[in-house]
């Protein structure tokens, strides 16, 4: 379990966080969503262990980041954004070194990454260099490297970012067998659909606070599931609705060109923050 509590971060006068308050429950599935400078990242830093907080708690399974970080370190596994593998080792020894550096075993460093590079895929290419994996590859390995200590946390900062849409889908059906395994995720991430098809709980931060938070489907159905999109002349106006008949009722005394479509968690951040998630 990760529990924020009244989280401050200030980086001069720039305000981070804002009085954070965040409880995400074992076993979940959690996307946090924002626009760029919303704290996304900082929130990430400070549970990794690589930000100190001003002010507030933070605690991952019960071990605080900042009184244990080691013990805390123990718990979690990371996957960043850019790619910090050794280019020049091969998949398995990038696993060996991460083990070593984790206190674990030969036997069991060898044990754990033989089952890594199984269960990403990668077991037939284990002793190439990662410099000749392509992006996809790269990306499970990173992820392999990430369960190698069997860590019960596993933080993801935008881990499909650059893939092509058939190896995004691919990683997607990894990242649930994870999660259904036991794993905690902690997911940011700039594609909503990604976050609707993975995240059980979404989180929306936006200037260092939250600002909302939810299973997707309740999210939208907070705003309004159904959405008119009218065409006006200073630009497109979106409307929400219950159900469609409304929608449908409201086009009918529209003057001009309209759409109707379901809304999605898009439409809810826009809604909420006056922006889109990649701005």
């Amino acid at each position: 379990m990760i529990r924020i509590g009244n989280l401050h971060k200030r980086y001069k006068k720039v305000i981070a966080l804002n009085g954070l308050n965040l409880d995400i429950p074992a076993g979940s599935f959690f996307g946090l969503l924002g626009p760029n400078g919303a704290g996304k990242t900082t929130i990430v830093n400070i549970l990794t262990t690589l930000t100190r907080p001003d002010s507030g708690r933070v605690t991952v399974n019960g071990f605080d980041v900042v009184k244990e970080p080691i013990r805390a370190k123990l718990e979690i596994g990371v996957v960043p954004q850019s790619i910090n593998l050794d280019m020049e080792l091969s998949a398995r020894e990038n696993l060996f070194i991460h083990g070593l550096l984790y206190g674990m075993s030969q036997k069991d460093i060898r044990q754990e990454g033989e089952r890594m590079l199984s269960f990403v895929g990668l077991e037939e290419c284990a002793d190439r260099p990662v410099k000749d994996f392509s992006g996809g590859m790269k990306r499970r390995l990173m992820i392999a490297r990430a369960l190698m200590h069997s860590p019960r946390v596993v933080f993801l900062d935008e881990p499909t970012v650059g893939l092509d849409v058939t190896t995004r889908r691919k990683l997607w059906e990894l990242l649930k067998k994870i999660n259904q395994e036991g794993a905690t995720i902690l997911l940011t991430t700039h594609y909503i659909e990604e976050a609707e098809a993975l995240c059980d709980m979404v989180g929306i931060i936006d200037f260092g606070k939250l600002i909302a938070l939810g299973s997707p489907k309740t999210l939208i159905q907070r705003v309004g599931p159904i959405v008119v999109e009218q065409m006006a002349e200073d630009g497109i106006r979106t409307h929400f609705f219950s159900n469609r008949k409304e929608a449908t009722s409201f086009i009918e005394r529209l003057k001009g060109s309209a759409l109707i479509r379901e809304a999605n968690l898009e439409d809810v951040f826009l809604e909420l923050t006056g922006r889109r998630v990649n701005q």
